[in-house]
């Protein structure tokens, strides 16, 4: 059995021009919406030891034809779906 891991990695853009490395952990599609759930990623094992260990919650959006990902604005919709990545998480981790 191959247990070997690699994981779905992605690279975005912030507003100033700097790239950051994130993790896909999972993503959900809700109503023609896809939600992501991302971990950083780090070069340094000290970046990493000093990081809160939050995921952040993006969501695709088209922006004149090609999709992006931005910050869900809803702070409700936003709990919903921290819930709902949660219940997927214990899921995939601890059954």
């Amino acid at each position: 059995m191959d247990n070997s891991y690699s994981p779905d990695l992605i690279t975005l853009i912030d507003e100033n021009g700097i790239e950051h490395n994130f993790e896909i952990l999972d993503q959900i599609e809700e109503n023609d919406t896809r939600y992501f759930a991302l971990m950083p990623v780090y070069e340094s094992g000290e970046d990493m030891l000093s990081d809160s260990g939050e995921y952040t919650i993006l969501e695709a959006v088209d922006v004149d034809g090609e999709e992006q990902l931005a910050e869900v604005e809803n702070n409700e919709l936003r709990r919903r779906l921290s819930n709902i990545f949660e219940e997927r998480f214990n899921d995939m981790f601890y059954e």
